[in-house]
């Protein structure tokens, strides 16, 4: 049994990504692991303000970060999951990794999962998402990519229900 974190910033409740994130939820729980995921948007997490008081310790603001960040750090899988704005992730899931700033070196030794959605779909679309996921696992020492999912040609609300990106996220989290 694996410890699995999913962070959903999708910013709409049901929207394309959390949608994948709850198959791919399913599929991990029916494997036997214990999944946790967290709708980032619910969360009050402020921007980081690049102040280096972290490096004493912790991070002068006071908000849901600590606890996102324990998440991650307790984790053995963690799913990174966004909607594409402007062929990049949304700025609620950037703001966690930005904020992992604190004990970003505590985030080691973990199997990493992408979920990303669009509207658009291009060959390209997904291309700065999947960088901006890839440059944050590369900081996590001994971490390792494990799959991810491309989901195009999904803009309005529920348009996922009737893709095989469904499959795929219930398959993923089946695999771990």
């Amino acid at each position: 049994m694996k410890k699995v974190l999913i962070l959903s910033g999708s910013p709409r409740k049901n929207g394309n990504s959390d949608i994948l994130c709850d198959e791919f939820l399913k599929g991990a729980k029916e494997a036997g692991n214990e999944v946790t995921k967290i709708r980032v948007c619910e969360k009050k997490v402020a921007p980081c303000l690049g102040c280096d008081a972290c490096t004493k310790g912790e991070c002068v603001q006071k908000d849901d970060m600590a606890e996102i960040l324990q998440n991650m750090i307790d984790a053995d899988v963690i799913v990174l999951s966004s909607p594409v704005y402007f062929y990049s992730m949304n700025a609620q899931l950037k703001a966690v990794i930005d904020r992992t700033v604190a004990r970003w070196t505590e985030i080691t030794n973990k199997e990493f999962y992408y979920i990303m959605t669009a509207g658009e779909n291009e060959p390209n679309t997904m291309n700065g998402t999947l960088g901006c996921m890839r440059g944050f696992l590369d900081c996590c020492e001994g971490s390792v990519e494990k799959g991810y999912i491309s989901g195009g040609g999904v803009n309005d609300k529920g348009d996922v229900k009737d893709t095989d990106y469904m499959r795929q996220a219930y398959e993923m989290g089946k695999g771990i």
